[in-house]
């Protein structure tokens, strides 16, 4: 047995190919399987695409680069449920292209921030960081506040999401714009839009109820998150299906 063993790894072509079927043959026992259900993510009731705005918000949110300092994905370790709530699932990714769980925590994880704060808060924060949080090295985006909210694409944008497996049927789409306009309005008729996607938030919520902008979409967006499941009814058998 020895001798054999010597043969191979003197030989460095025959090891190269001793290996590379090890290797496939591990491999195809890991992959194979998968073929054989229709999805690895768990179902969740609750998880629905982005409403317009707050699809826009996610733009501007990587846009900025907010993922650079700001995960969107909690562990399942005691010390970060017991700081940032529920482990983060996979399906609260489903319709995001790309996800944004992160590598780096500059800032808190944000995974589930969605209802923490007012949206007075959030503006005043991302105007000033360093007036809500003193220690914070956040750069300010006051900007985003003077910034009007480029919209007239959204229908196309929401088409093109579809293309990639985002369920937008073709009245979400067609009433993209409406519903935009009605969640960044705390008066608006949002009974339509709260039909066409649970659980949204309508509301100025930049404070400045003449225009739509940067700061409406991004707060929605922010306001949004880990608000969709309601974590007290998932059970742990739900999660291997």
């Amino acid at each position: 047995m020895t001798f054999r063993h010597a043969v191979i790894e003197k030989n460095v072509v025959l090891l190269a190919i001793l290996t590379l079927i090890t290797i496939s043959i591990g491999g195809l026992v890991q992959i194979v399987p998968l073929f054989t259900i229709e999805t690895t993510i768990e179902r969740v009731e609750g998880i629905r695409p982005y409403t317009p705005l707050e699809l826009m918000g996610r733009n501007i949110y990587v846009r900025e680069g907010c993922y650079l300092c700001h995960s969107q994905q909690i562990r399942p370790f005691k010390d970060e449920i017991e700081r940032y709530g529920h482990f983060s699932l996979a399906a609260e990714s489903l319709y995001d292209h790309p996800f944004q769980w992160g590598s780096k925590r500059t800032g808190p994880d944000l995974a589930r921030v969605g209802g923490k704060y007012s949206n007075e808060w959030h503006v005043a924060h991302l105007v000033e960081p360093k007036a809500v949080v003193p220690e914070t090295v956040m750069p300010p985006y006051a900007f985003l506040a003077q910034k009007p909210l480029r919209y007239d694409d959204i229908a196309a944008h929401l088409r093109a999401s579809r293309t990639v497996g985002v369920p937008y049927s073709d009245a979400m789409i067609e009433a993209a714009r409406a519903d935009l306009e009605a969640q960044a309005s705390a008066d608006g008729d949002s009974d339509a839009l709260v039909k066409r996607y649970p659980k949204t938030v309508a509301a100025d919520f930049d404070g400045n109820p003449a225009r739509i902008t940067e700061m409406d979409a991004l707060v929605a967006y922010l306001q949004m998150l880990g608000t969709l499941v309601k974590f007290t009814d998932i059970r742990p058998e739900q999660l291997k299906q």
